[in-house]
């Protein structure tokens, strides 16, 4: 009975011995072990213990690294140059516009682009549809993120061309170049802000000088194609050669319908620009030159229907009353006739060249007068029933409809 009880109550009392010896384990511990012996316990234990799959190095980690900055190639240096020469002169465009939402009435809506600074007066030149419908407001921002309100000082819808002016302290212009005499394979940089990412700079060649349409179906002659990637974003932003100079402004790309770079961008000439600058800043808008006619495209067959003395050209419909071509004695049609359902009027003279460059439809014209101001004298060259004529004519003021 004796041992059964005594054997009953150890085991009763073990629970409260170990309790105890937990007890004054932790006080001895907490009261006793300083931070740098309770790291060098830990460090003793990690030394004899480790987590399975976990495994310690016994040499130090040995990198290698470079004893001095990287050499920059004779390309990159350039590159570099061109990006820290220009950048200051390149500005992000945000337009805002308010337009009617159905569910909340009119809503502001911004649009951004990109543009360059011509002068220290702050003149910029950027796209007309970066800005076009901006009804409340435009801002600039600068490289150094300083933003300033911006005023419309005129705009070309033709060529697609806006000049801006800001007032802001310490501008850097641009320096432009002549782009009359650009080649195929040039090295070209374009710098903007393409989706919203603002200082961004692109490299690539001249693909091809061409002659295309813009979005609302205006020629734009001499066209500079371009392999540099340009987005959304880089509208009115500079193309520029190895030197840094200005060849032309960056306006649309050719993407199949997805909104991005398909390396195929287009550039409008900064020659073209330079013809319409003088103009923007004196009128507020583009004198653009003009015959003064209505005219009519004349193709291969219409002309062999028509019975004319060259195989195409642009008939006059119409002379414009005090036009250019009125006072230089041209002739307008004075029968009607049609082609489908569309009336034109016979008669009148054909023309086939002007200062010597031959014309056959009105996009020829139209190029020849980007060349030209008004008050400028040129010669043309028309077919009158079956003579050939060459005129001088001095050229009047574009109105709407004419040519």
């Amino acid at each position: 009975m004796f041992e059964e009880g005594s054997t009953v109550k150890s085991m009763k009392l073990r629970p409260l011995f170990l309790v105890a010896l937990l007890v004054g384990g932790f006080w001895y511990v907490t009261t006793h072990w300083s931070p740098g012996a309770s790291r060098a316990a830990l460090s003793h234990f990690s030394n004899h213990f480790s987590l399975p799959g976990v495994h310690g190095s016994s040499s130090p980690l040995d990198l290698r690294e470079a004893e001095a900055a990287p050499e920059y190639d004779a390309e990159e240096q350039n590159n570099i140059a061109v990006y820290k020469r220009v950048l200051p002169s390149v500005v992000n465009i945000t337009s805002t516009t308010l337009v009617f939402n159905f569910f909340y009435g009119t809503v502001p809506q911004q649009g951004q682009g990109s543009g360059f600074i011509l002068d220290k007066a702050g003149h910029v030149l950027t796209n007309f549809h970066v800005v076009e419908g901006a009804n409340r407001g435009i801002e600039v921002q600068l490289s150094n993120k300083h933003r300033y309100p911006a005023k419309v000082v005129g705009t070309d819808k033709v060529h697609d061309l806006a000049l801006l002016q800001v007032d802001a302290p310490g501008l850097q212009p641009v320096t432009l170049s002549d782009s009359a005499d650009l080649a195929v394979g040039q090295k070209v940089y374009a710098i903007g802000n393409p989706f919203g990412l603002s200082g961004t700079m692109t490299r690539g060649i001249i693909s091809s000088i061409r002659s295309i349409r813009n979005q609302d179906g205006a020629p734009i002659e001499d066209a500079i194609q371009t392999d540099a990637a340009i987005n959304p974003g880089n509208s009115g932003g500079p193309l520029l050669n190895s030197r840094g100079e200005v060849i032309g402004i960056n306006t649309m790309i050719a993407s199949n319908g997805a909104d991005q770079s398909s390396g195929i961008g287009f550039a409008i000439p900064i020659n073209t620009a330079k013809a319409v600058l003088s103009d923007l800043t004196r009128y507020g808008r583009v004198k653009r030159p003009s015959l003064g006619i209505v005219s009519y495209a004349i193709g291969p067959d219409l002309a062999s229907q028509m019975g004319l003395a060259a195989d195409s050209g642009v008939l006059i419909q119409r002379v414009i009353a005090g036009g250019a071509a009125e006072r230089a004695g041209l002739h307008g049609g004075n029968q009607q006739a049609y082609v489908g359902n569309t009336p034109i009027m016979l008669g009148g003279d054909l023309i086939v060249g002007i200062d010597g460059q031959e014309v056959t439809d009105p996009q020829d014209i139209s190029a020849i007068m980007d060349k030209h101001q008004a008050g400028d004298t040129v010669s043309v060259t028309v077919l009158r029933g079956q003579r050939k004529l060459t005129v001088k004519l001095v050229l009047g003021e574009a109105r709407d409809a004419t040519t």
